[in-house]
């Protein structure tokens, strides 16, 4: 039973810490739609989508005004593309992609995740159309994302699709040369990636999902950083209590929110990810609790172990508040997307280097990274291999969300907009590790796969 103290400490996470839900994401699977015509394919998911969710936005409102709660994002997640559309006869996903952004429009979401593929130990005739397709999908659709598991501990790493996925990111990059890169900005390359993620640009909807599902995304950075402020000087054990107290506030509220909307959609809960997902709004910022803990600039030594006890805790707390938890969980360091990010950045403190270290205890990787555009496909494609050694080895999530910015060059100002951002554009190491990429083939997956 909720006390009054309960109900105001929650209005006040909301009305001064910027506490939101930043994501009702509904999944819906499309593996009936299948049909060798593409445009008959396409007719078949745009009257799914449409009809499917239909009320999802409008539910959506509905809860935010009864509850007070503010739910940034509507969104839908759908089978991965490559799969759906296995049996389509053509050499070209982008009607699909088109008729996915024409679905989403119609129904009003802010984003579609599944233009997918999960090629982590081998392609198949859909998963080379659909890579080969992404730079032109994303640069002529406005909502649609994309992403790509090409890595996990159980298979090793996909090098072939590491090295294409470099050139796969410069291309798109150039079609959208006179938006910053943008399409870039919508596609994300994963290892041991989760299947009911409700955040973009990776979400889909997993081969081991449901008809449909409800998936929820909490954030509130704001919250965690305004409770720390009352352990200050206080140990480490203070620390982790109170971020473990705070998050479970917090994933109660996602929890509301997802059995509300499952409710009155009438489709199943999924889960709840209680990722501690930033804004470039101030006093919404992982770096901000990072430094609160008394690092002087995120970025400096003792950031990483910080960070480990932030998403740790973060977990702790999450799971206690509700019995369905899943997609990334954790705390998310976007550059782009985090004011404190944004000054580490700035001021130097924070490197791409020391962002790496940051990716082995943080819940995702390398996040709207905005590198110079005259960076080579090779280098893309070794940020890619980096990172998903680190998910293989540890057996976690990782990706790379990476945009090259054509005409920029390090220290220039690049600006996304809304939720995305803005950043400077970070230093690349100017070594080359073209015959390291070119060697192709599949690195095997670690001792530690074997687990049966």
């Amino acid at each position: 039973m909720l006390s009054v103290q309960d109900i105001l400490e929650t209005n006040r996470m909301i009305e001064e810490n910027k506490l939101d839900v930043r994501t009702i994401t509904m999944g819906i699977s499309l593996r009936d739609c299948a049909h060798p015509e593409v445009k008959t394919f396409c007719n078949n998911i745009y009257d799914k989508i449409t009809r499917t969710a239909e009320h999802l936005v409008a539910t959506g409102e509905d809860i935010e005004a009864e509850y007070g709660i503010p739910i940034i994002n509507k969104r839908i997640s759908v089978t991965p593309i490559a799969i759906a559309a296995e049996s389509c006869r053509t050499d070209s996903f982008l009607p699909v992609a088109e008729a996915m952004d024409a679905a989403a429009k119609a129904v009003g979401v802010n984003f579609i995740g599944g233009f997918s593929a999960l090629v982590e130990k081998g392609f198949t005739k859909g998963d080379r159309v659909l890579i080969s397709s992404i730079p032109e999908a994303l640069a002529k659709t406005e909502r649609v994302c994309s992403s790509i598991n090409l890595a996990s501990t159980k298979a090793g790493i996909n090098m072939d699709c590491v090295q294409e996925m470099g050139e796969i990111i410069k291309k798109a990059a150039e079609l959208t040369a006179d938006s910053d890169a943008i399409a870039c900005a919508k596609l994300v390359v994963f290892a041991n990636v989760p299947e009911d993620n409700p955040f973009m640009a990776g979400a889909f909807h997993g081969v081991g999902e449901g008809e449909n599902t409800i998936n929820v995304g909490v954030s509130g950075p704001g919250v965690v950083k305004r409770a720390l402020e009352d352990v200050k000087g206080q140990n480490f054990g203070a620390v982790a209590e109170t971020i473990k107290r705070t998050a479970f506030k917090i994933t109660r509220v996602g929890q509301l929110v997802a059995q509300e909307a499952s409710r009155r959609l009438g489709v199943p809960f999924g889960i709840i990810d209680l990722s501690l997902a930033p804004t470039p709004a101030v006093g919404d910022s992982v770096a901000h609790i990072l430094e609160e803990m008394g690092i002087e600039s995120c970025g400096a030594p003792g950031t990483t172990a910080a960070l480990a006890l932030l998403n740790d805790a973060v977990k702790k707390g999450g799971l206690m508040a509700s019995s369905f938890v899943g997609g990334l969980s954790g705390a998310f360091i976007p550059v782009s997307e985090d004011a404190g990010m944004i000054a580490a950045v700035e001021c130097g403190s924070l490197t791409l280097e020391k962002l790496e270290a940051m990716t082995c205890v943080c819940s995702v990787g390398l996040d709207m990274i905005a590198v110079p555009g005259d960076i080579s496909a090779a280098t893309i494609s070794a940020i890619i291999a980096d990172e998903a050694a680190i998910g293989m080895i540890n057996n976690k999530t990782t990706a790379v969300r990476i945009i090259p910015v054509p005409g920029k060059k390090v220290g220039d100002q690049v600006n996304f907009g809304g939720l995305l951002g803005h950043s400077p554009i970070l230093q690349v190491n100017k070594f080359k590790p073209d015959a390291f990429i070119a060697r192709g083939g599949r690195i095997p997956a670690p001792l530690r796969s074997l687990t049966n």
